[in-house]
């Protein structure tokens, strides 16, 4: 089975003249390798990929799995106002295309394609490399705020090891602290009831 890592990016999808197709059990080393693998297929082949919706581990906020597509999914929602449009409209870029790949992170440490959709609804035109923009602005700032809250959590999580070996340290101490306290308190009784023995015998 066919394993690409970031840095097959030009050779991955092209063999001579003909492109490597993303295929169901494809297996990639990063969920980068595998958005790099589809977005040089997408401008070989003529669309724009977009970077869609995610599922995360609801321990740890990790990505488990992702949805690569067409920049020509779903449609756009018209705003309106109270009064008519609130403003000019623009020409709308979303066609309603299915075409996608579906990327899972498995158990063996690869990001496995587990669905792909080939067909697009629309023509397809192949633009040059320069030409493309392969994330909107969007895309780009869920990604860097993504990325930063990854980063944010894993500070916290350290801070808290920190933090809980911190206290295990204060609780041996304390411990230690209170048998030498007891001791102390035990040997003073024990000097005391000899104390009282020696009144005695005089």
């Amino acid at each position: 089975m066919d394993t690409f890592t970031e840095g097959e990016t030009m050779a991955v999808p092209c063999e001579g003249d003909s492109i490597i197709e993303p295929y169901e059990g494809m297996e990639f080393e990063s969920e980068d390798a595998a958005k790099i693998f589809y977005d040089e297929y997408a401008r070989r082949v003529g669309f724009v990929m977009r970077v869609m919706s995610c599922r995360r581990s609801e321990r740890d906020g990790r990505i488990l799995a992702r949805r690569l597509g067409c920049n020509k999914e779903g449609y756009c929602v018209s705003i309106r106002g109270k009064f008519g449009p609130v403003r000019k409209p623009r020409p709308s870029t979303r066609e309603g295309c299915k075409a996608m790949i579906h990327i899972k992170f498995d158990k063996s440490g690869k990001w496995v394609i587990t669905r792909f959709v080939k067909d697009h609804n629309h023509p397809l035109v192949v633009a040059p490399r320069e030409a493309r923009q392969t994330m909107d602005e969007k895309d780009k700032k869920i990604q860097e705020l993504t990325a930063e809250l990854r980063n944010k959590k894993r500070l916290c999580a350290a801070y808290q090891e920190q933090l809980t070996a911190f206290m295990t340290i204060v609780e041996e101490h304390s411990s230690q602290l209170s048998k030498k306290v007891q001791n102390v308190v035990n040997n003073l009784k024990e000097y005391e009831s000899i104390e009282v023995e020696l009144l005695q015998h005089r």
